[in-house]
């Protein structure tokens, strides 16, 4: 293993004005798994966060509830810790920006960044309330948005067209809080200034992020940066800028600067600025600019060390579309933990999670069948027969492996390189993708071997059985550690150990007792998630689509569903990009068994052998092609790996296989190198 490592991770702020729900927690499980791994490891790893609490909507909403905001953020932070850590989320500091060493902090690196001349100040039209004798901040006017003409929207953006824009071009603007009309005046704000920093941050980019993002960064310095306005007006809940009394500094100072002070409250500060330390952020793709733009320019400007990485994910959608408080899909953590175990949505995130920027859905029938089949019915299923049937018949004493049984245990070992490489480069999908690997094989042996059978004529080859299957099942629930760390933590007192380190992996267990047999996972039955759902549906006359994404994407998405409509009577789709063909993932499979669909003139069941993948079940409509099906059995077939699941009458369709023959008809299968002409009927 490589030399001791000294490393800072944090997670973006969530914002105390709000509940955390399943869109937030992509980000916050994703990074506890990296940072568990790299505990795991045996390395210094700290993770730290806060809540982002400064800024106008935290005001309002105090304002309304009749408490200081201070009260406000004081629930809000105890709430989301609750959830977190409910969600088996674990921060080595969970602090809050509104804090002495928070202050402290912004100031002295406000003060580095006025000394560097990175700082001007300029005017700019503001609207001004002259009965409340106040500038009122975007979210204490509403007008008609000037681009869509809709009522009613806030001074910042438009909640019907998704239009930014300054609030003094709103029409007929009103104040807020008394409801007068105000009128535009010039008000001086401060800004930093980032075209000095134009050549410095234009090579930081390609070097800390990866290439798609750092490829839209770059996209802003074929012209001269803009500067960024630092400043907002009282009143405004926050920090006071020292030197310019009435101005505070805007949110997005002070809350990345609060990594830094959760770090010193944590008391490790020295871990920031140490020559030798990681620093890392994990952010949704929403926040780029503000993490991979303004904040490095902020760090530099002010001497202080930049992030290592920035690792961008994107943002989540259930069932295919966005969070819907109509549908019951837009879930807030306690909504969920209320219904189903929270080992169960971290088990399917980190099946999901590849480490790219694109887009994760959590698909709910999916999610069902993933769950038990995996976790419960492949992974923990070894645990539970070889467990119990030990307690129950043999004493609960494990043996000594045989030759078989340490190719089996030495075969798991073997993926530890493998599996801990995938866990570096946040590829946490293909650490699941091994770790049911080694389950098949563990299950297999287990099958083969038949130790229900055993355990009545020969109890030493049993125990001989069941230690290697156990055994098996130790180094998994090791390498899953990270991602279910109170199920590793049942499993490691099962085989009576107190803790586990990567280098566990190492060890075996033989010839010594078996602790107690305690439940692991179980099941998740539909009605489960039917109840979740339920509980999520907005009341009569509530507001029903939501969605965690910024409000460029969102444009950009009614931009792509538009463009992606075809024409009517067309009898072609729209063309795709060629990026878009690039997200197919085809896989080859070997048909392991193939049957008709009872009740269904057209279907067949398929049973695929995908190597790595596992087992695939998929339901084809080309029965009519293949009167015989058993003889498609030990044939390759081309199929699309990363289809979501189809829910149907019969079953879950787990990918989609590919086949070619006349247009309108089901020709021969696919195999690789092999050519088809004419049409292609895909199933």
């Amino acid at each position: 293993m490589a030399e001791k490592r000294k490393i800072v991770v944090t997670s973006a702020l969530p914002y105390a004005n709000g509940d955390i729900h399943l869109g937030h927690l992509v980000e916050y499980i994703q990074t506890d798994f990296w940072v568990r791994f790299q505990k795991l490891r045996g390395h210094e790893c700290v993770y730290v966060c806060a809540d982002d609490t400064h800024g106008t909507p935290v005001m309002i909403r105090a304002r309304k509830e009749g408490i200081t905001p201070e009260e406000l953020i004081a629930r809000s932070h105890a709430e989301h810790l609750k959830d977190f850590g409910d969600f088996q989320i674990e921060f080595d500091n969970y602090y809050t920006t509104n804090s002495p060493e928070n202050k402290e902090l912004s100031e002295r690196i406000f003060a580095a960044m006025e000394a560097s001349g990175a700082v001007t100040k300029r005017s700019s039209p503001q609207l001004y309330c002259e009965h409340c004798h106040m500038f009122l901040p975007d979210r204490f006017v509403k007008g008609v948005c000037p681009k869509c003409g809709a009522p009613n929207q806030y001074g910042d953006s438009c909640d019907s067209c998704g239009a930014t824009y300054g609030a003094e071009e709103l029409g007929s603007p009103v104040c807020t809080t008394c409801g007068a009309t105000p009128v535009v005046r010039d008000t001086e704000h401060l800004y930093f200034e980032l075209e000095p920093q134009h050549d410095y941050l234009e090579k930081w980019i390609p070097g800390h992020t990866t290439s798609d993002v750092s490829n839209k960064l770059l996209e802003w310095f074929k012209e001269p940066l803009r500067g960024w306005c630092i400043s907002r007006d009282a009143p405004y809940f926050g920090f006071e800028i020292p030197g310019h009394p009435g101005k505070f500094f805007y949110v997005w100072v002070d809350a990345p600067i609060g990594y830094i002070a959760s770090l010193k409250n944590l008391g490790r500060f020295d871990m920031w600025n140490d020559p030798e330390a990681e620093l890392y952020h994990f952010i949704g793709k929403d926040i780029i600019r503000f993490h991979c733009l303004f904040w490095p320019g902020m760090l530099h400007a002010a001497g202080f060390k930049t992030p290592n990485k920035v690792f961008v994910h994107g943002f989540l959608t259930v069932n295919g579309e966005k969070m819907s408080k109509s549908k019951g899909t837009f879930v807030n953590a306690r909504t969920y933990l209320n219904n189903l175990p929270p080992e169960a949505l971290r088990y399917y995130y980190a099946a999901k999670l590849g480490g790219t920027t694109d887009d994760m859905d959590l698909n709910l029938a999916d999610f069902v069948q993933r769950v038990n089949s995996d976790l419960v019915g492949k992974i923990t299923n070894i645990a539970s027969r070889g467990g119990q049937m030990l307690q129950k018949r043999l004493e609960g004493r494990l043996g000594r492996l045989d030759g078989e049984g340490r190719a089996l245990v030495e075969k798991c070992r073997a993926a530890a390189d493998t599996i801990a490489k995938h866990y570096e480069d946040r590829r946490f999908n293909q650490v699941v993708v091994e770790v049911c690997r080694l389950a098949d094989a563990a299950n297999e042996y287990f099958d083969r071997r038949e130790p229900w059978k055993t355990v009545k004529t020969d109890a030493e080859t049993t125990r001989t059985t069941l230690t290697a299957a156990l055994n098996a099942f130790r180094m998994i629930a090791i390498y899953l550690k990270p991602i279910l760390p109170v199920y590793a933590e049942k499993a490691m007192k099962l085989f009576g150990e107190t803790e586990w380190t990567w280098a566990s992996l190492d060890s075996t267990r033989e010839d010594c007792a078996l602790g107690a047999y305690e439940y692991l996972a179980s099941r998740i039955e539909p009605a489960q998630v039917d109840a979740m759902i339920a509980a999520a549906k907005v009341k009569p006359g509530e507001s029903g689509e939501v969605s965690h994404e910024s409000r460029a994407s969102k444009n950009k998405a009614r931009a792509g569903e538009a463009a992606a409509k075809p024409a009517e009577c067309s009898p072609l789709k729209a063309e795709i990009a060629f990026p878009d063909f690039e997200k197919l993932d085809l896989r080859v499979g070997v048909v392991e068994s193939c049957e008709i669909v009872p009740k269904s003139s057209k279907l067949l069941k398929f049973v695929l052998d995908a190597g790595a993948l596992g087992k695939r079940t998929i339901f084809s409509g080309i029965r009519g092609a293949y009167p015989d099906p058993a003889a498609l059995v030990g044939q390759e077939v081309v199929f699309v790996a990363n289809l979501a699941p189809r829910k149907m009458s019969v079953g879950v369709s787990e990918g989609m296989i590919l086949f070619a023959g006349e247009p309108g008809k089901c020709g021969g299968v696919v195999s690789p190198g092999s050519a088809a002409g004419g049409g292609t009927a895909v199933t």
